[in-house]
């Protein structure tokens, strides 16, 4: 009868570490998280850097933004929170849309 405690004890300690591993939120945003792209012209030809993801997000409103590679399956389902960032091979933007 004196393992029982233990026992229980492992589940909370499981739990517990699991914790420990969840990560921070993502940015948060501002306004509505409404997508817009129409002031974007800008990062086409530019590096996909985490500076230029994170300017991006902030000038878009968007409350998702999902960078697409060459290789990348993306699904057709339309979001307006969303800014899909596509990059090239060189990870190069040559396009951020709301989608």
């Amino acid at each position: 009868m004196r393992r029982m405690p233990q026992l229980l004890l492992l589940p909370l300690s499981a739990a517990a570490l699991i914790a420990g591993c969840v990560s921070t939120p993502g940015p948060q945003v501002q306004g509505s998280g409404r997508c817009d792209a129409s002031g974007l012209a800008w990062a086409v030809g530019q590096k996909a850097d985490e500076a230029t993801m994170r300017r991006l997000s902030r000038e878009s409103g968007a409350g998702l933004v999902n960078p697409i590679g060459p290789a990348t399956i993306t699904t057709r389902d339309l979001r307006q929170d969303r800014l899909r960032v596509f990059v090239d091979k060189d990870n190069v933007i040559t396009a951020a849309r709301c989608e």
